[in-house]
Formats: C-alpha cells, structure tokens, sequence
C-alpha cells in the first residue's frame, strides 16, 4: 500500500518526518516504496526547519497562514489553526497533486496531535477538503492524543483534543488513534523520548505497508494482504499494534530436525507475538468492541504454516468475536516472528468519550471565568472614568 502523508503541526510534521526514514527504509532493505509523497504543514517556520528527512524545499514544507500569524504559530488556539487551513488549503493541495508519484497512491494519511493549534485545528479542515477533491481514494487521519501531564496542568490541551476528535471523526474514512502516554519512557530526557515515540508510532506500519508492494517471488505470502484488505478493514476509530518475538539461529538452521514439541513451540511463539502486539495497540481498550480487524504474520517462510496462522486467527476471533477478519501472512528472511494487527470501526473507546465529558464541564468554566473577567475589567473602568487622559 501506498501512500501520501501529511503531516499537520509540529507532531504530525514529526511523525511525517518518520515515514519519510520508513520510506527511505523500504527502500533501501527493500527496494520498494510505500510513501509516494511525505509533506509537512505548519504556521511556524521554526518547527519546519526542525525537520530531518522531509525534502527542505517549499514543496514538501509548506508554510500555512504567515499573513496572520507571520510564521509562529497559531499559539494553542484551533480555531485560528482550522480557520488559516481553510484558507489555505488550496495551495496545500496544488502541491500535493503536483508531486510526480501521486499516481501510483492508494490512499491519504493525515497526521496530527490532538493538543495543540496547528494541527488540531487543521487536519479536520484538511481532511475535509481532500476528500472533496480526491474521491477516488480514502483519506485516513491519525491523532495522536496528549500527555497525561499536559491533560492535568492544561485546560486548553483537553478542549482542543474534543473538538479535534468529533471534528475529524465526522470527515475521514478512518481516524486511528495514537495515545502518547503508552510510549513514554519515564527519568528518560525529553528530545530522545519523543524521538522514540515517533519511531514507535510508525513502525506498525511498516510491514503492512510493505506487504502488498513486494517484488520478489520468494517474499509475496501464499495469503497475501494488499492495500484492498487495508481499505476494507479501515474505518470509524481505529487502534493499531506490532510485535517481534525473536527466533534462535538454532531454530532456523535445524528445520528438518521436527517433532511435535518444536511444532507446539512454533504456534507459542505465534501466540505470543500476537498477545504483545494486542498490549501495544496505540490506545488501551476493549478489543470485543472492534467490528472489522486484521492481522500480518511476517517471518521467515519455513517458521509460518497453515495451523500458526489458524491459531492467531482464534486467538483474536475469542477477543474480537463481533469483528469481520482479514489476515496474511509475509515471508521475510529476519531472525523473528512479527506480528501487525488493527482494530477497526470501534463502537467504544473511553479515553475518547472522556475527552468529550470533560470538554463539556470546561466550556462551562470558561464561560463563567469569562464573565467574571470582562466584570473585573468593568469595575477597573469604573473606578478610573474621572482620571484625565493624555491620549
């Protein structure tokens, strides 16, 4: 599968950066590619030039509404991050169309965090707008949700979160929720730390991407998972997860040598890579309100049968039982056994329904901190009406 990625923001300019070096990974250990075009949107100048694999020109890094905000940011507000967006949008979208790969795109990956100006506000007004241009091809966004810190200490972080999420849930094919807090690395310094978190957000992608754009006989799986599967399972609020279980240079050099033992170890080690990849999913929740989900079994060809993939299927029919399920399989020459899962069309999610909650009990504290302001500010006038002015 093939894709665009637009990164909205600083977070989703940094994630977008990430699958930029994924793409460049495909590449090289590849000779494929998945990412037909990485851009990064912003308001702020500084946050573009932070940016390490996305190509420095203005095509590929696009300054957004510098006439009000001249080129630093939007300052948390999302309304003003959704509104230069609106106006802008066109110019976003002439570059994307103009890229020489655009072609050959399967699908649209909007990225984005939910907390702050830039990218709250923009991906819904962006996801909006190239789904009205582009028809032909799904458009799925990724959020990725606050820290728990900026949830405790910022009231604003919590608003823009809501309203980012109900805004783009109402436009995209997809929205695949990312919380950050589960990749949080504690006493660890904050540049790596975030730095890892991006890497962490888009590995689960790889395989799966990768999967259904082989060339190689020997690495298109007897079951093969492409980009229909993708778009068939993608839609409402998504989850998504990876695993890799290590294999020993023992197992793979003495395959001949079978019993029924190493044949129970073999589906174990499956299980278990599937059991991680379930622990990792992007937001904590319920599996059994999942209505569509898949799974990608990557290893090399002679650890992967028919019984290992029927017992993943099991595993997750017994904790999806409600979800319709995709999977695949994808031979690899790796020393490990890897496993890719989404969880789609979610009828629950409770960090999210949480968001909106508290958003309500909000907007009625600022509206009543609002009205004792403006009657501060009139007792303050009151009290000097009589004082001469110089004015």
């Amino acid at each position: 599968m093939k894709l665009v990625v637009v990164g909205l923001g600083q977070c989703g300019g940094r994630i977008a950066d990430e699958f930029a070096r994924l793409n460049r990974k495909a590449q090289s250990q590849r000779g494929i590619e998945i990412v037909t075009g990485a851009f990064a949107v912003n308001t702020d100048i500084a946050d573009l030039s932070g940016l390490n694999r996305i190509r420095p020109d203005y095509n590929h890094r696009i300054l957004i509404g510098n006439r009000k905000t001249g080129g630093h940011g939007v300052g948390k507000i999302n309304e003003l991050g959704a509104e230069v967006a609106r106006e802008d949008a066109d110019k976003v979208i002439d570059t994307i169309r103009a890229n020489k790969r655009f072609a050959e795109t399967d699908a649209f990956l909007l990225v984005a965090g939910a907390a702050g100006g830039t990218g709250s506000g923009a991906i819904p007004i962006m996801t909006k707008f190239i789904k009205e241009r582009f028809i032909d091809k799904p458009v799925y966004a990724a959020v990725v949700l606050p820290f728990e810190h900026e949830e405790q200490t910022e009231e604003r972080t919590v608003y823009n979160a809501a309203t980012c999420l109900k805004s783009t849930y109402l436009v995209a094919d997809a929205i695949i929720i990312i919380d950050n807090q589960r990749y949080v690395v504690k006493e660890s310094p904050i540049q790596s730390n975030l730095s890892s978190i991006n890497t962490q957000i888009v590995e689960p992608f790889y395989n799966l991407l990768c999967a259904g754009e082989e060339k190689k006989p020997k690495y298109i799986g007897a079951k093969l998972l492409d980009a229909g599967d993708i778009i068939q399972t993608l839609a409402g609020w998504t989850v998504i997860g990876h695993s890799s279980v290590r294999i020993s240079l023992f197992q793979l050099l003495f395959q001949q040598v079978r019993d029924f033992r190493k044949k129970v170890g073999e589906t174990q080690k499956g299980i278990q890579a599937m059991d991680q990849a379930m622990s990792s999913l992007s937001l904590r929740g319920n599996p059994g309100d999942s209505r569509r989900a898949l799974y990608l079994v990557a290893a090399p060809a002679k650890k992967m049968n028919v019984d290992l993939l029927k017992e993943l299927g099991i595993y997750l029919r017994n904790l999806a039982p409600e979800a319709i399920i995709r999977s695949g399989d994808y031979p690899r020459d790796r020393r490990s056994l890897d496993v890719s899962v989404i969880l789609s069309e979610l009828s629950d999610a409770p960090k999210v329904r949480n968001y909106f909650t508290k958003t309500i009990g909000l907007m009625t504290a600022m509206k009543k901190r609002q009205e004792g302001t403006e009657s501060a500010y009139s007792a303050i006038e009151g009290s000097f009406k009589d004082i001469p002015s110089l004015l």
